[in-house]
């Protein structure tokens, strides 16, 4: 199999291991803070519905053009305006869902040198598109402990 097969199917896992880390939640469930000072399940999953678009923005634009520019975000910020507690949890993962499936399907056509291919992040400098790759795919399971950290403490399994 090769490395873009590998990451590609690393990819596609996430939006499944969320689902299962909300299975079963309630809406009074993923909106309530059970941790003083963290998010909800349902910030998290719109914080993930929000940025996860952005990072395949991102691998898009370093397949397709010339070492772009790849713009930063703040989290707390799109948390502060973006209505968080007003979105709808299916919805949210459907997004997520969706752009990687779209993004997968773009992957698959590509060589395993594409992965080399290079943007330059403005805060970060620059990012092959492997490490972009990797950074979307190690984001969703960062994220999950925190919810399963959540359901803990709400006494879910």
């Amino acid at each position: 199999m090769s490395t873009v097969q590998t990451l590609i199917d690393q990819y596609l896992d996430g939006p499944k291991q969320l689902r299962q880390a909300v299975a079963g939640m309630s809406r009074a469930q993923i909106l309530t803070r059970p941790i003083a000072g963290k998010w909800s399940t349902l910030e998290v999953v719109a914080h993930l519905a929000d940025f996860d678009p952005i990072l395949a923005d991102r691998m898009k634009r370093v397949i397709a053009e010339d070492k772009p520019t790849l713009v930063g975000a703040d989290e707390n910020k799109f948390a502060a305006a973006l209505a968080y507690h007003e979105r709808d949890l299916q919805e949210e993962l459907t997004i997520l869902e969706m752009t990687r499936s779209q993004l997968a399907r773009i992957l698959k056509k590509l060589p395993d040198s594409a992965l080399e291919r290079v943007g330059v992040h403005n805060e970060r400098g620059p990012r092959t598109l492997q490490v972009l790759l990797e950074t979307a795919i190690n984001h969703i399971p960062h994220h999950v402990k925190f919810i399963i950290e959540k359901r803990q403490a709400l006494g879910l399994k």
